[in-house]
């Protein structure tokens, strides 16, 4: 009797040890060796993966040619944008001369410029993130800082910014080892306070101090899919010296900590009231280290983040031109979902001042020129697909009329 009993044929444990038993012709396989053979196979691949050549291609294009590149999606942000161009391109020469064989032992070793930009809500801070991934041929991984909190506490680990950048090259590490990664929402991660409390700052200094060493360059071992969901995971581990990081953050009230370093309200018979003015309408372009440190980034960060970049904030010229001009205008954008149902749809020149207009009082950057758009077209939007119209033209009338009628007629000037 006892020989009838059906085992697994590779460890031997009997049916009744094991939760599932998979027949085969001529024997049989438990669900433990299928576990153990699929590992195998992986590391097997990702071994063979490491020696086969990279899916990216590293090619070169210079700074002039980044910059005229983001032109065609970002309007504005001249500063902004030839320090991005300027980064990339650096991190690319870095990239040459690691791969290249034939650097010598006395040869200057290039390091790495992280960067910070700092910008209103709605100036197009992650739009140059998202326009700078769609040219590089690098890995480029989008990550956001208002998710991680300390080792231990419930929340994504720092690692998995590395995650991110992973899962974007298909997992091949050589790859992922030179690629950028664009921390959205830094300032978010500020210190709450300089006064010692018995609470800790689980998501402020401690997510800092944890990004330290990944920022600088060091070896990271990073969990595949994500830290505390999947603590059986095996860890792969990625060198961070040549990805490059950039951060971003709005630093909401850091133009009252650069007034008081700036002394934008001196008072006297000497003081240039015109020059005073133009400081006041843009404080963000003296912004420094200094002023970072006071809003709450400790300065071990900033010292990893060596370059601080400003993006203007947005007057009527660049909004209207935001509307019009960009591949992926926002007009351009809504005349394509007319265009969609067979709808020509037309909008008057008055109509896009006003739009200006409402989103210079609201302050919305933008971001609110779309919330304005929506508001003033949803209900034909809503309408037209059911009608047999062929042309719709929006004039000045209808969209004062459909303004007034949304709830962001309702919002307060501050």
């Amino acid at each position: 009797m006892a020989k009838n009993i059906l085992h697994c044929s590779f460890c031997g444990r009997s049916r009744d040890e094991v939760k599932i038993l998979i027949a085969g012709q001529e024997g049989h396989i438990c669900e433990n060796c299928v576990e153990h053979a699929r590992e195998i196979i992986e590391q097997e691949l990702m071994v063979r993966d490491e020696k086969t050549p990279s899916a990216f291609k590293l090619t070169i294009k210079k700074p002039v040619e980044i910059k005229k590149f983001l032109e065609e999606y970002v309007i504005g942000q001249d500063e902004a944008k030839k320090v991005l161009a300027v980064a990339v391109y650096n991190h690319y020469k870095r990239l040459q001369q690691k791969t290249s064989e034939s650097v010598s032992s006395n040869e200057v070793e290039i390091e790495k410029s992280n960067i910070v930009m700092v910008g209103e809500t709605g100036t197009g801070k992650t739009l140059l993130a998202k326009s700078i991934a769609r040219m590089l041929n690098v890995p480029f991984a989008i990550v956001d800082a208002t998710v991680f909190t300390e080792a231990g506490y419930v929340g994504e680990d720092v690692e998995s910014i590395l995650t991110r950048l992973l899962q974007v090259c298909n997992y091949d590490v050589n790859s992922a080892e030179r690629g950028i990664v664009y921390i959205d929402e830094i300032d978010k991660i500020a210190r709450k306070g300089d006064n010692p409390s018995i609470t800790r700052d689980v998501s402020g200094e401690g997510v800092q101090q944890g990004m330290l060493k990944l920022l600088e360059g060091t070896d990271v071992l990073v969990p595949p899919q994500g830290g505390r969901k999947h603590p059986e995971q095996k860890l792969i581990k990625i060198n961070t010296q040549n990805i490059l990081f950039i951060c971003g953050g709005a630093f909401d009230g850091i133009d009252k900590i650069i007034a008081r370093r700036v002394q934008t309200n001196t008072i006297g018979f000497n003081v240039d009231k015109d020059q005073q003015d133009s400081m006041k309408k843009n404080l963000l372009r003296y912004v420094n280290a200094q002023d970072l440190k006071s809003f709450g980034l400790i300065p071990e960060l900033l010292g990893r983040l060596p370059v601080v970049t400003h993006l203007d904030p947005l007057d009527a010229s660049t909004l209207r031109a935001i509307l019009t001009q960009p591949k992926n205008a926002l007009l351009k954008q809504y005349k394509r979902l007319f265009e969609l149902e067979g709808i020509q749809l037309n909008i008057e020149d008055e109509v896009l001042d006003f739009m200006v207009e409402k989103a210079m009082e609201y302050k919305l950057g933008a971001r609110g020129l779309r919330s304005i758009c929506e508001g003033i077209l949803t209900d034909a939007m809503f309408e037209l697909p059911s009608s047999k119209e062929t042309h719709f033209t929006l004039d000045l009338d209808y969209a004062k009329r459909k303004f007034d009628k949304s709830k962001l007629s309702l919002l307060k000037v501050a």
